[in-house]
């Protein structure tokens, strides 16, 4: 399995590093990089070994791309390769995010500044529906022909979405739940298969329930922490689910931001490089500055390392795992109605008139002409500091 031993940790540094600064415009173009550099530039994996990579990371909570890119590492130089390809990986995104996060929260930020991140803040709810939408087709289809089957699809998105909409933090439980109830539906006897019987227990996703009903009444740096971990651990779907898990708890628990300022920081998620995750080290920053920024970091992103570090060499069996598979064809639509429900406080939060018709631009741009999420952004941006120079109201 690729050439382990015969890439050096420098190389490897550089690369990942290299991804890390290019990598506008989220998983595809991080998956688009990868490929580029792993099979076609250096034939270090073959493509059915990048492919089976890529549908691995997929069946893990958290960002599908930052694991991709721990687990190519990884490949070519075992634990040490992992560990450093991933670090280079994240760390080019997370200095720029962390610089801007700074300028942006700052006691008296300059007034173009204030409107470019009202302008790009104004066009995330059309991201969020963007990216629901964009998953629709490959979850629907992987439901299956039955009505049965499409009809709970149907109930598994809308559970999402009102949750993301009304439960807050506790978006999670219905995630999981979502799952655990399909697999349980599918593993009835009738419809057992040879690798199931009806004493298995359902996959391990259910682990993090009693975590979550636990959830203790942290505060300070343990509050972002914990935040931080739903992002990396129980994030199902990865990218834009982190909103409605993290928007709750930063703007209305412990009172880190304001809705506003939660809609900068996932606008400055999707234009810098890197994980869109990374807009967890705004978050934390809000709470805590530097420090709170760099722990909510570690913490959301060190669940990624550890599923792929340890659990790499059980990737084959997982992805063989009817109940895991199971497991995510109920979760799945759930995450999209997550996703999709997130726009509705999102642009609930909006605050000026002038940004309905920059939100309402967006959806144009991206819903129905399906262009590229970084190229609304900035355009949004710029239309929030044209809004500043006509004096119009931008914080």
């Amino acid at each position: 399995m690729g050439v382990t031993g015969r890439v050096s940790l420098g190389e490897i540094a550089r690369e990942w590093g290299r991804i890390g600064v290019l990598g506008f415009g989220g998983p595809p173009a991080h998956i688009l990089l990868l490929r580029r550099l792993c099979v076609e530039r250096r034939g270090w994996l073959t493509p059915t070994e990048f492919e089976d990579g890529i549908a691995a990371t997929n069946l893990l909570p958290g960002p599908a791309s930052t694991q991709l890119a721990v687990l190519t590492a990884g490949r070519l130089r075992g634990t040490p390769g992992a560990l450093v390809g991933g670090v280079c990986f994240i760390a080019p995104g997370l200095v720029l995010i962390l610089v801007l996060a700074a300028l942006l929260l700052a006691g008296d930020p300059p007034l173009a500044v204030l409107g470019a991140a009202a302008g790009a803040g104004a066009a995330v709810p059309a991201v969020a529906v963007q990216a629901a939408t964009s998953l629709v087709p490959g979850s629907f289809a992987r439901a299956g022909r039955e009505w049965a089957a499409r009809t709970r699809w149907a109930g598994y998105a809308a559970a999402g979405a009102a949750a993301a909409i009304v439960t807050g933090p506790w978006l999670v439980l219905v995630l999981i739940a979502a799952g655990l109830a399909e697999t349980a539906l599918r593993g009835r006897p009738d419809r057992l298969s040879g690798d199931r019987r009806p004493g298995d227990r359902p996959p391990g996703p259910a682990a993090a329930l009693p975590l979550a009903v636990g959830l203790p009444a942290l505060g300070g740096l343990g509050a972002v922490a914990w935040v931080a971990f739903k992002v990396g651990a129980l994030s199902y779907g990865g990218g834009f689910v982190i909103i409605p898990l993290m928007r709750d708890d930063a703007v209305n628990r412990y009172h880190w931001m304001t809705d506003g300022q939660f809609l900068n920081a996932v606008a400055l998620g999707q234009v810098t490089p890197g994980p869109v995750v990374q807009t967890v080290a705004v978050v934390g920053y809000a709470a805590a500055g530097l420090v709170g920024g760099l722990l909510a970091a570690a913490v959301a992103f060190a669940p990624s390392f550890l599923f792929v570090i340890v659990g790499g060499r059980h990737f084959d069996r997982l992805r063989a795992d009817r109940r895991v598979q199971d497991f995510l064809t109920g979760a799945g639509p759930a995450v999209i109605g997550a996703i999709a429900g997130s726009a509705v406080p999102l642009a609930a939060a909006l605050g000026h008139v002038w940004q309905w018709g920059v939100l309402a631009g967006a959806l144009l741009w991206l819903v129905a002409a399906r262009r590229g999420v970084v190229l609304t952004l900035l355009a949004a941006g710029a239309a929030g500091v044209l809004a500043a120079v006509a004096d119009l109201p931008v914080a």
